[in-house]
C-alpha cells in the first residue's frame, strides 16, 4: 500500500475513533435534541449559515465514513430545521457523503477486492454496463440494501463518480423527503397524545409505503424505457406466451388458463418435454424392470428358488414405451386446448419483449403478448473429449432408441442419472463400468450417504472408477473402442488405463436451452452455468420476460420446475400487486437408485460450506421392524437440526422407500413443525414411516432433561421407601 493510502487509512481510522470516543454516537438521539431544540433553533435563527453548515459537514462526514446514524440524522434534520431547510441540507449532504464513501472505498480497497471478488464485482459491472445509471437509481429508489453498503460496493465498480453523485442526488431525494417530513412532525411532538396526530401518522405511513410506491415507479420507468426502445404494441393478443411444453411450461400454461388469462403455449417437439419422453417416466420404467430382475435373483433369501432371470430387452423397452404412452394424455395437446390453452407447434423467437414469431408446420405467425415465460428446458451436456466423434454417444435423451441390451456399457458421470441408469442396466445383464472424476458418487450428497450407494453398486457388479478423469476415446485391440482414463490414488500417483466398451453413456450434466430464441439480441443474460439470469421472482432483465424450469436452474427437477412455474406465472400476471420470491428451503430431491437417496434442506456438506451451525441425529434402518421383516434393513435416517433445538435444517434418508418417507420431513420443514411434534404423531405399525418418528425419538433422547430426571428418580425412591406414609401418620396424630 502506498504512503498516501496509508495516510488516508490512518485519517479515516482516527475520525471513526474520535466519533465513538467523543460520545457523539450517544448524543445523537431525539430525546437529547428535543431537550435542546429551542436553544438550537434560536442559534439557527441568529447564525443560519454556521449552524446549518455545521450540520451539513457533520452529515457529510458521517455518511463518508459509513458511520451509523445517518437515518436518525435525516429525521432529526426535519425536527431541527423544518421540512424545507432540512430537505435541502440532507439531500446535498447525503449525496456528497455517499460519493466520499465510494471514493474512500475505491482508493483503499478496489485493487485488493477486485482480485479477490472478481466474479461478484463483474456481475455488478455487467449490470452497470447494461442499465447504466438506472442500475444505481433502482438501488437508491428501492433500498434493498443499506445505503452505506451501496456506497462502498459502488466504489469498487467502474462507475464514474460524477454519475454516482447525480444519480444518488436524485435517487435518494424521495426517501429523504419522507424521513425529513417524519422528523418535522416529531419535532412538534409535545406529549404522548401527539403520537396520534394525523400528520405524524401520515409521515410514518409514507415510510412504510415508500418502498412499495418506489418499486411501482421503477417498474413503470422500465416499461416506458422498453416501450421507447422497441415500440410497445397498443393492444395484445395474449396475456402470456409460454415457450416450451415441458413440466414448467405445462404448469405455467395450466395456471394462467385457470385464472382465465389468455395463454399460448409453443413447443417445437413433443409436449411433456424431457420428463415424459426421455427423463422421469422412461427412466423409472427401466429402473422398475431392473429391480424386478434383481428381485428374482434375490428371491432365494426368502426361500423361493428362481435362478438367474432371462431378460427380453425388447420387451423391457416395450414396457418403457407403454408407460410413456399411458401417461402422455395427461400432457396432450387435446387436454390443454380443452383447458383453454392455445397450443402451437414450432420454433419461437422473440422479436422484441412483446412479439413472438412462431415458425412451424402451419407456416409463420406472430403473437403479441404482455408477458413471455421461457420454459425451454435443458439438454444433456457432452464434453469435448478427443475421439468422441468416432463413436455413437448415448445420452439420457437418446438411449431409449436402443433395441438390444448393451454388452459392455461405460457410464461417464457418477451423478444421479449415471448411478440410476448404470445400476438399471447392470441388473438387466450389461457389464457396466462407471467413471466419475470426483472422489465419490453423487457429489452433492454427504460422503457417508454416497458410500452406501457405492457399496451396493459394487456388490451388484458395477465397476466403479472414482477419482478418475476421462482423457480420450481410442480404438482397442479387438477393433472396438475404449475410454482412456487417468486415475489418481491417495498418494497423488497417476496411472492410466483403457476401459473397453460396446456403448458409451454420457451423463455429466445438462445445459440450459437458451440459443435460438432471440434472447441474446434482447440483452437477456446467462449465468456462468448457462442458465438464464433471473432474480428471486424469476424475472429477467426485461421486466415482462420470465423463466422457469431447467432453463432457469439451479435445480433440474420436475417438481422444482412446477414450483417455479407457479411463481413465474403468478408474478407475471399479478406482480404489480404482489411479488412472490421462490424459496428452495424445503425442496425435496430423490435419487432412484437402490437404495434410494432422498433429501430435503441442508446436508452436512452444505451446512459446512454456508457456515451454518448444526447437530446431527442418526437412526439406522437396521433397527426398524418393517425393514428387518422384509430383509431390507440397509440405510439410515439423518436429520440436521439447530443446536439444542428441534427445528429441522434438513433431512437425508438412504434406504428402500426413502423417497416416500421424505415427505413427512418436507411437510415439517414447509410448515415449521419440529421433531417434538413428529415424535408426538401416531404412526402405524409396522411401516417405514416409523423411521421418521424413531429419528425424532433419537433426537429427544439426546436432549432429555437430565436434572429433572434425577429429581424424579429421587422422588420415586422416596415414594417406594414408605417415608411419605410415616409423614402422613404423624400429621394424623
Amino acid at each position: 500500500m502506498t504512503r498516501s493510502r496509508l495516510l488516508l487509512l490512518g485519517l479515516v481510522a482516527a475520525l471513526i475513533a474520535l466519533y465513538y470516543l467523543s460520545g457523539a454516537d450517544e448524543a445523537l438521539s431525539l430525546a437529547n435534541l428535543q431537550a435542546e431544540q429551542a436553544r438550537f433553533q434560536a442559534w439557527f435563527g441568529e447564525r443560519p449559515l454556521a449552524v446549518g453548515g455545521g450540520f451539513f459537514l457533520a452529515y457529510v462526514a458521517m455518511a463518508g465514513l459509513s458511520l451509523p446514524g445517518a437515518t436518525l440524522m435525516t429525521v432529526l434534520s426535519g425536527a431541527l430545521f423544518g421540512f424545507g431547510w432540512g430537505l435541502a441540507i440532507v439531500s446535498f449532504a447525503s449525496a456528497l457523503g455517499a460519493t466520499l464513501a465510494a471514493l474512500i472505498a475505491r482508493t483503499l480497497l478496489r485493487g485488493t477486492l477486485e482480485r479477490r471478488f472478481a466474479a461478484q464485482l463483474e456481475r455488478i459491472n455487467a449490470g452497470i454496463r447494461r442499465e447504466g445509471a438506472f442500475y444505481l437509481f433502482t438501488l437508491r429508489l428501492i433500498p434493498l440494501f443499506p445505503f452505506f453498503v451501496i456506497n462502498l460496493v459502488m466504489g469498487l465498480t467502474r462507475m464514474r463518480l460524477t454519475t454516482f453523485y447525480w444519480v444518488s442526488q436524485l435517487g435518494m431525494l424521495p426517501g429523504t423527503a419522507v424521513f425529513v417530513n417524519a422528523g418535522r412532525e416529531l419535532g412538534h411532538l409535545e406529549s404522548l397524545a401527539g403520537i396520534l396526530s394525523p400528520g405524524l401518522i401520515a409521515s410514518f405511513a409514507l415510510i412504510g409505503l415508500f418502498p412499495w410506491l418506489a418499486r411501482g415507479l421503477v417498474a413503470l420507468a422500465r416499461r416506458r424505457r422498453l416501450a421507447r426502445r422497441y415500440g410497445r404494441p397498443t393492444r395484445f393478443d395474449h396475456d402470456i406466451v409460454v415457450i416450451g411444453g415441458g413440466s414448467a411450461g405445462l404448469v405455467a400454461s395450466y395456471i394462467a388458463a385457470a385464472v382465465k388469462a389468455r395463454v399460448a403455449l409453443v413447443e417445437r417437439e413433443r409436449l411433456g418435454g424431457d420428463c415424459l419422453n426421455t427423463g422421469c417416466v422412461p427412466s423409472k420404467a427401466l429402473i422398475r424392470a431392473g429391480r424386478a430382475a434383481q428381485e428374482v435373483r434375490r428371491a432365494g433369501r426368502y426361500g423361493i428358488e428362481a435362478g438367474e432371470p432371462r431378460v427380453d430387452f425388447a420387451a423391457v423397452m416395450d414396457h418403457v414405451r407403454r408407460a410413456i404412452d399411458e401417461i402422455a394424455p395427461h400432457d396432450s395437446r387435446e387436454r390443454y386446448e380443452g383447458l383453454g390453452v392455445e397450443v402451437h407447434a414450432g420454433e419461437a423467437i422473440l422479436e422484441d419483449p412483446w412479439r413472438v414469431r412462431i415458425t412451424g408446420p402451419d407456416g409463420e405467425r406472430r403473437l403479441t403478448t404482455r408477458h413471455v415465460i421461457i420454459a425451454s428446458g435443458a439438454s444433456p451436456a457432452v464434453p469435448p473429449l478427443p475421439g468422441l466423434e468416432a463413436v455413437e454417444v448415448l445420452t439420457s435423451d437418446t438411449l431409449w432408441r436402443l433395441e438390444t441390451l448393451p454388452e459392455r456399457l461405460l457410464v461417464l458421470g457418477g451423478g444421479p442419472i449415471g448411478c440410476e441408469l448404470g445400476q438399471a442396466f447392470a441388473r438387466l445383464g450389461s457389464r457396466v463400468a462407471l467413471v466419475e472424476m470426483g472422489a465419490q458418487l453423487l457429489p452433492r450428497e454427504d460422503a457417508d450417504i454416497a458410500d452406501q450407494v457405492a457399496r451396493r453398486l459394487a456388490t451388484e457388479g458395477v465397476g466403479l472408477h472414482l477419482g478418475t478423469r476421462a482423457l480420450r476415446v481410442v480404438g482397442d485391440e479387438a477393433g472396438g473402442h475404449a475410454l482412456e482414463v487417468e486415475h489418481h490414488d491417495g498418494a497423488g500417483e497417476a496411472r492410466r488405463e483403457r476401459l473397453p466398451f460396446s456403448h458409451l453413456l454420457v451423463a455429466v450434466g445438462r445445459r440450459a436451452n437458451v440459443a435460438g430464441m432471440g434472447l441474446e439480441a434482447l440483452g437477456v443474460e446467462t449465468r456462468d452455468d448457462g442458465t438464464l439470469a433471473v432474480n428471486e421472482s424469476l424475472q429477467s432483465v426485461l421486466p415482462n420476460v420470465w423463466a422457469c424450469g431447467d432453463v432457469a436452474g439451479p435445480y433440474q427437477l420436475t417438481h422444482a420446475a412446477a414450483h417455479q412455474a407457479w411463481h413465474a406465472t403468478v408474478n407475471a400476471l399479478f406482480g404489480e400487486l404482489k411479488r412472490f420470491r421462490v424459496s428452495y428451503r424445503a425442496l425435496p430431491a430423490v435419487t432412484f437408485t437402490d437404495p434410494e437417496v432422498a433429501r430435503v434442506g441442508l446436508n452436512e456438506r452444505e451446512a459446512r460450506e454456508r457456515g451454518v451451525a448444526y447437530e446431527v441425529t442418526r437412526y439406522p434402518l437396521a433397527e426398524l421392524d418393517r425393514a428387518i421383516a422384509e430383509g431390507t434393513a440397509e440405510g439410515v435416517v439423518k436429520v440436521l437440526t439447530v443446536p439444542g433445538r428441534d427445528r429441522i435444517l434438513g433431512a437425508t434418508i438412504v434406504g428402500e422407500g426413502a423417497g416416500e418417507m421424505l415427505a413427512e420431513f418436507t411437510l415439517a420443514m414447509t410448515h415449521g413443525i419440529g421433531l417434538n411434534k413428529l415424535l408426538g404423531t401416531v404412526h402405524p405399525y409396522p411401516t417405514r414411516s416409523e423411521a421418521v418418528k424413531a429419528a425424532a425419538g433419537a433426537w429427544k433422547n439426546a436432549h432429555k432433561p437430565e436434572r429433572l430426571l434425577g429429581w424424579l428418580e429421587r422422588y420415586f425412591a422416596w415414594r417406594r421407601s414408605g417415608a411419605w406414609r410415616r409423614g402422613d401418620a404423624r400429621r394424623e396424630r
